[in-house]
């Protein structure tokens, strides 16, 4: 079993596939959108994403949109919101869902849409699996395997710790290290940890790399 990050494009035919993937890709008021769950039933497709961009011109464009037979938009503020979209199946849209149901993959979520047309998402499941979805996806689409790994990428960001660098990141929250403005200091950390402020130090960059990298889905 294999945990594959995958890159699928189309080459500019966004729109032609469906729509709604041209305006989640390369609409000028779409900053970035992310998948975060879907249920496909029948001829049905819903998706709930998370876009940050102008709600209002999001609004117009979906409403324009045949092949959607419902959406809905909640704000989360200014600049974001969430966006459920139902779907009447379409054949391309199918074509592209068939390989990964054939292929006995998992999706696992979020799924991002990038600017350049390009969307990544996480699939599991064998590892022979993985090659078959590849041979099977046609043009205009075309996938990328970015990276292979286990399980353990799929895990929560601060299970990808060390014990010892949860320690240091739960003392620094403890004594205010992270506050806006600081309240505490590396030698605070450390004198939490019993160790040499230096030895914090290292403990807290290990940490925030980690953390950082599995919130942009670097590793």
């Amino acid at each position: 079993m294999k945990h594959a990050r995958l890159s699928l494009t189309a080459g500019g035919a966004e729109s032609a596939i469906h729509p709604m993937y041209g305006i989640l890709t390369g609409a000028s008021f779409v900053e970035r959108a992310t998948a975060l769950q879907w249920n496909l039933t029948g001829d049905s497709l819903g998706i709930l994403h998370y876009v940050e961009g102008d709600i209002d011109a999001f609004d117009r464009a979906v409403a324009a949109v045949t092949p959607v037979v419902d959406h809905a938009l909640e704000p989360v503020d200014d600049s974001a919101f969430y966006a459920y979209i139902r779907d009447e199946m379409i054949d391309t849209v199918r074509d592209l869902f068939a390989p990964l149901a054939a292929a006995g993959l998992v999706v696992v979520p979020p799924v991002h849409y990038r600017r350049d047309g390009c969307v990544e998402l996480s699939v599991f499941g064998p590892s022979d699996a993985v090659a078959s979805l590849v041979e099977a996806l046609r043009p205009p689409v075309e996938v990328t395997v970015e990276r292979v790994g286990g399980l353990t990428a799929l895990a929560p960001a601060a299970r990808r710790l060390s014990s010892r660098q949860r320690e240091a990141v739960e003392a620094a929250l403890a004594v205010g290290y992270y506050e806006l403005p600081r309240e505490g200091s590396q030698r605070d950390v450390a004198d939490a940890l019993g160790c040499a402020p230096s030895t914090a130090a290292e403990h807290l960059r290990k940490a925030e790399a980690t953390l950082v990298q599995t919130a942009l889905e670097r590793v």
